[in-house]
């Protein structure tokens, strides 16, 4: 039997050792079934448990069929100190039966929630998930915090009902019969439960999730609601969805309540039945008294481990559905490669036949983009609105996932790097810059553990913000707060800038990476966007502004989600010039991976 200090570490291990090997990923099922130990000991403990409860109704028994005719003093001791000692060990063993449910629950937490997070954070890259995306989380406290409670061991104790049902025969035929039937009857509400509370505790789920997204964009668009007035028309949308909620939580714990409320008053009730038709018998010579006290005891102990079922059968239900999305949320999360580590690309970005959708949408809205850079190249990517700009620039980077084509680096496509390994070779900026809470250095360095003091300052000196930062009080150890709100929107992109530089990495993607930028802050754009090309990276600016292409030897052009022109800078530009003066379109040549796209 796995002890209690030992369940935590067992999961780590396990989930350490699959890690180690390359497993591809841990199954619900799986992380629970190497707790398998422990729940078999549960199981013992909860037979011995169930065989101890008999001790009040045999205690009862004795008391009144030996003490009293016998008026016996030293038998009535005896077994007043056998039954105390039963207590004293039934009660030692329900409390190490819950401190090990309590373990269990947080060992599987800690065997499942990286692979969670990991979804959490890399799912929504390649399929639209509803409400705000927490709902996964949520789940997971859920089933820990159901395997932790009262639950689970009505559960372990359902199966030794029969057990009690059948010494309630041996007392007497009705007896039995009456505690059968009562526990049929039991039974029954425990259906009735499941039928009634499934469908409203589902609906209360979805309306959980979109209320958490609804006060979480509230939260993150405060100014906008505060400067423009309209936060009561937003507080009166979450109040409905509060509405819908409520209802379908009320009415789930309305069915719960209900059904507890009667199993418990029909539990009285057959308890005192049982008594009465105990005392029938004994009025007709059929039971002694101590079999009408036992038989009632026992009744009242069949049919707890029902009634508690009952009482839990909500929680048990909202579990149970966590755990059908779990195990649906584990299923879809790609699996990690185990492939030979690739070198660092040095040479090429080559981009054929690529079409790109958002993820979860149908819509492409890149078609059949092919273009190649050498290193040392600089790219700019211009076009109006709606483009496609910032969905190739989100494909290039690795953040989205092709619907067709490939992205290489050096001839290798990007799947065919861990995603941890592949992100030391890019640095991305992307319109909506967010930061971390933690220090500017942390930030910079990617939260890499014991960074390299000297990578964190080439990166900021590389993105013209190390002056800036050690004017800061505290400097690089300066907390920017949650999404970097103790900072401006410029002091962010610039930080973000140095982010995306740090570790020199061969690709570097920014989108609008001039948006928040005063002019000083321009000029330290363009020369790191130089000191790119300078070390032979490749630089990718996706840019409305011009000033943004000062630095940049290539453009692309895109309108209406495909490549029109792609080129040196500056025949490019002049082709758009007289395209737009003129209404004449701009004639593109195919680019291959050896060289650039012509335009003509």
């Amino acid at each position: 039997m796995a002890s209690l200090h030992d369940l935590p570490a067992q999961g780590m291990s396990l989930r350490n050792s699959s890690q180690q090997s390359g497993s591809p990923r841990l199954s619900i099922v799986t992380a629970l079934a190497s707790f398998r130990s422990a729940l078999m000991g549960i199981g013992v403990m909860s037979g011995v448990i169930n065989v101890l409860a008999l001790t009040g109704s045999f205690f009862m028994l004795q008391v009144y069929d030996r003490v009293i005719p016998g008026r016996s003093m030293p038998t009535l001791l005896g077994l007043a100190v056998l039954a105390g000692t039963l207590y004293t060990f039934q009660g030692i063993l329900e409390l190490v039966r819950s401190r090990l449910l309590v373990r269990v629950g947080r060992g599987l937490d800690g065997m499942v929630s990286s692979q969670v997070y990991a979804a959490l954070m890399r799912l929504p890259l390649r399929t639209k998930l509803p409400g705000d995306g927490l709902q996964s989380l949520r789940d997971l406290d859920q089933l820990r915090s159901f395997l932790s409670g009262a639950g689970p061991t009505a559960l372990f104790d359902l199966p030794w009902v029969p057990l009690y049902i059948g010494i309630c025969f041996v007392f007497h035929f009705w007896i039995g019969v009456t505690a059968l039937g009562g526990a049929a009857l039991l039974f029954g509400l425990t259906l009735l439960a499941e039928a009634r509370t499934k469908g409203p505790t589902q609906i209360a789920g979805g309306h959980a999730a979109i209320r958490s997204s609804l006060a979480e964009a509230t939260r993150r668009n405060a100014e906008v609601l505060q400067a423009m007035g309209f936060g009561q028309r937003v507080a009166k949308r979450w109040s409905a969805t509060n509405a819908e909620y409520l209802d379908a939580h009320t009415k789930a714990s309305d069915v719960a309540g209900t059904l507890g409320t009667i199993s418990k008053i029909l539990r009285m009730v057959l308890q005192s039945g049982v008594l009465a038709i105990g005392a029938y018998l004994v009025i007709h010579q059929q039971a002694t008294g101590g079999i009408m006290i036992a038989s009632s005891i026992m009744m009242s102990r069949a049919l707890a481990p029902i009634e508690l079922a009952i009482a839990h059968w909500k929680g048990f239900v909202a579990a149970r559905q966590g755990w059908s999305r779990l195990t649906r949320l584990l299923e879809l999360l790609p699996e990690d490669r185990t492939s030979v580590v690739l070198p660092p690309p040095t040479r090429l970005l080559a981009v054929k036949g690529l079409s790109i959708a958002p993820p979860g949408v149908p819509k492409t809205v890149v078609r059949d983009a092919t273009f190649a850079l050498a290193a040392g190249s600089g790219l700019g990517i211009i076009g109006p609105s709606a483009s496609g700009k910032s969905s190739l620039a989100r494909t290039l980077a690795g953040v989205w996932s092709p619907v067709s084509g490939t992205v290489r680096l050096d001839g290798a496509t990007l799947n065919q790097w861990e995603e941890e390994e592949l992100g030391q070779h890019i640095g991305y900026l992307p319109q909506d810059v967010q930061l971390f809470d933690g220090t500017i250095a942390e930030n910079i360095a990617r939260f890499q553990p014991d960074a390299p003091s000297e990578k964190i300052l080439s990166a900021a000196r590389t993105a013209g913000v190390h002056d800036l930062i050690v004017r800061l009080p505290d400097g690089y150890e300066t907390r920017i707060g949650e999404a970097g709100s103790a900072l401006s929107a410029g002091q962010r992109q610039r930080i973000a800038l140095a982010r995306a530089l740090y570790g020199d990495p061969f690709l570097v993607v920014l989108d609008e990476p001039n948006s928040n930028l005063d002019a000083e802050g321009e000029a330290g754009l363009t020369a790191a966007i130089q000191a790119i090309r300078d070390r032979n990276g490749i630089a990718i600016v996706v840019a409305h502004r011009p000033s943004a292409l000062a630095s940049l030897d290539q453009v692309l052009a895109m309108a209406n989600g495909q490549v029109r022109a792609f080129g040196p800078k500056h025949e490019v530009l002049d082709k758009a010039t007289r395209s737009l003066t003129n209404a004449v379109p701009l004639k593109v040549v195919p680019a291959t991976e050896g060289g650039a796209r012509n335009v003509r």
